[in-house]
């Protein structure tokens, strides 16, 4: 599959051959492969970070810059936290009872057995 896309440089008149030179451009075989990070945002101080998406990039450092751009174009955070996507772990949806099983026999860690006055608002 080759692809021909003509190619011109800066001044050229781009009609019959007054141009520059017609060149034959073929998609690169050489990848880069930079790792995958996702990106946490903090909106305001005192809020926690939120997940708003994943991008390549060669280093955090490079990360952050292009999470600063690509998330942040409209001054919507305070702090940015980058982490390659290899080094998240999360627990498996199938597993979900097993894994919840043993926090559903301490009912203490839940009041909702008790009868709370109006008063008290969100607990």
């Amino acid at each position: 599959m080759g692809f021909h896309i003509r190619k011109i440089y800066y001044g050229d008149i781009p009609e019959g051959n007054a141009g520059g030179d017609d060149k034959e451009i073929r998609p690169s075989t050489k990848s880069v492969d930079w790792p995958l990070w996702e990106v946490f945002i903090r909106s305001k101080q005192g809020l926690d970070h939120k997940h708003v998406g994943s991008l390549h990039a060669a280093d955090a450092t490079m990360a952050i810059e292009n999470a600063r751009d690509v998330y942040t174009r409209r001054m919507e955070g305070v702090s940015i936290w980058v982490v390659e996507s290899k080094h998240i772990h999360a627990s498996n949806p199938d597993e979900a009872e097993q894994l919840y099983e043993p926090a559903t026999d301490k009912i203490y860690r839940h009041p909702t057995f008790y009868v709370l006055p109006d008063e008290v608002n969100h607990m």
